[in-house]
């Protein structure tokens, strides 16, 4: 039992630890660089701020290739990580500091898969995990992981997301 409060406390304690710290800083704790916003690849922009709503369109990263037949789970969970890293890089293009980013809301991760492959959660997860790492409780988000008989480019992994800007 004393092993079991132990964990509980030191989970509390860093999540409270990741709940203090800025993005910014949980970011470089993690060792993750953010780039260049990328360009459009067609006729929309990258992002669109209604109220304190912001829209980001979808992203993806450079890993390419159908889960269930070239990609294994654990590289289409990378595939949402490495996407992740690209939103991130909008995010903060968009709103300036992330640390303006009050909730996300609501996250849409489409799979480039097989009619038969089932784990679409699974890969997204990598990109849940991901804002959970940086944001804490602030990177929960309701979530649809669907799968795709393709995606542009034929990416593995892409990705929009909806989050919440304090004022």
């Amino acid at each position: 039992m004393k092993k079991i409060l132990f964990f509980i406390a030191a989970a509390i304690l860093c999540f409270s630890a990741i709940a203090q710290q800025s993005p910014e800083e949980r970011l470089k704790e993690l060792n993750i660089e953010l780039g260049e916003v990328s360009e459009p690849v067609a006729n929309y922009i990258k992002w669109r701020q209604v109220g304190n709503l912001l829209f980001l369109a979808g992203d993806g990263s450079d890993i390419k290739g159908k889960l269930g037949q070239d990609l294994s789970v654990e590289e289409g969970y990378e595939a949402a990580r490495k996407t992740g890293i690209e939103i991130l890089t909008t995010l903060k293009a968009a709103c300036g500091d992330l640390s303006r980013i009050k909730q996300f809301v609501k996250v849409r991760g489409m799979v480039n898969c097989t009619p038969d492959f089932y784990d679409q959660p699974k890969v997204i997860n990598g990109f849940s995990d991901l804002m959970v790492e940086i944001f804490g409780e602030k990177g929960k988000h309701a979530r649809a992981a669907v799968g795709h008989c393709s995606l542009p480019s034929n990416i593995a992994v892409e990705i929009e997301v909806v989050v919440e800007l304090t004022d």
